[in-house]
């Protein structure tokens, strides 16, 4: 008798689908501090709400405590899909001097059911002050159609301060890296640059105003800066004809002179110099150079270095 094997017709249970990633939220900034504010004013910072999960989460309930703060820009029920934001605004008024303190606490049925931002800052009755420093700046002397720089800072005392405007009297005097409404901390400083470009030969200046919430409510700097002819220089070169046949051109090189000759650079292009003479009027103010001419027949073949003229001055501006 043969026996006989059963075999099983049963299958393995087919695997669901995973369980949805849970929703999450996050907090940016996990905590402000305004820093000092004075009695009567009101500083301002925002915040994010962030579903950093899977799955949608409702916010059902966003508070704030500490009297000296106050919320606003979101309201509650707030339903965030998966990375969406939600933003909201936080004020801070003090109405008496000393620190004060509170927090913002988010309740939603993420896996996270509650969050919390803790919130400080300090009122002050001393009146905020800007300063502008240096009280004159000088950009120097800078060629026509030409720019120069010169850096300053903003400094404020006594409590924060908001800049909310910066103008400059002239328009050949711009200010930049100053980002309006900036907000200064009490004994701290922030920088800001100021760009001359003269249009003409000659003494110039401006008046630079700052707006803010501090007392006074402007605050002014001048600045200088003297427009001088743009450079002329050029250097002139000569050299005697290569003896060799079939010559199609020449090449002039160029190179920056320190102590020594250093690398060399063609600077008549791609164009063979028919002639033996070439004036090089790209150089630069103050800068020393060294001069090499090439010979270049009918094959394309070109020879050495002629002799190196050195340390071909270049009178400063």
């Amino acid at each position: 008798m043969v026996g006989c094997q059963g075999v099983s017709t049963s299958k393995n249970a087919a695997a669901g689908p995973p369980p949805p990633a849970s929703g999450e939220l996050a907090l940016n900034p996990t905590s402000e501090s305004f820093g000092t504010v004075q009695v009567g004013s009101n500083q301002q910072q925002s915040g994010t709400i962030t579903n950093t999960g899977g799955s949608t989460v409702t916010i059902s309930q966003v508070g704030i405590s500490g009297t000296a703060f106050t919320l606003s820009g979101i309201s509650t029920p707030v339903v965030l899909a998966a990375g969406q934001i939600a933003n909201f605004t936080v004020t801070f008024t003090p109405q008496s001097a000393g620190s004060a303190s509170g927090s913002v606490t988010i309740t939603s049925n993420g896996s996270n059911p509650t969050l919390s931002l803790a919130l400080s800052g300090t009122g002050t009755t001393a009146t905020a002050v800007l300063t502008a420093l240096p009280t004159t700046l000088s950009a120097g002397n800078v060629a026509v159609g030409a720019s120069g720089t010169v850096s300053g800072t903003l400094n404020a005392s006594g409590a924060n301060v908001t800049v909310t405007a910066a103008n400059t009297s002239n328009s050949r005097f711009t200010i930049s890296g100053l980002s309006v409404p900036a907000i200064i901390p009490a004994g701290q400083n922030v920088p800001f640059t100021v760009t001359f470009s003269p249009q003409v030969a000659g003494a110039d200046s401006a008046t630079l105003t700052f707006t803010s919430d501090a007392q006074p409510s402007t605050t002014t700097d001048s600045v200088t800066g003297t427009g001088i002819a743009a450079p002329t220089h050029t250097v002139s070169l000569s050299w005697n004809a290569s003896s060799s046949q079939n010559i199609s051109g020449y090449n002039i090189y160029r190179a920056v002179y320190t102590t020594s000759c250093g690398s060399y650079s063609k600077i008549n292009g791609s164009t063979l110099d028919s002639v033996t003479t070439y004036l090089d009027s790209s150089v630069t103010d103050g800068v020393a150079y060294c001069y090499a001419t090439t010979a270049v027949n009918s094959s394309n073949e070109e020879s050495g270095y002629s002799n190196i003229v050195s340390d071909v001055q270049i009178p400063p501006p």
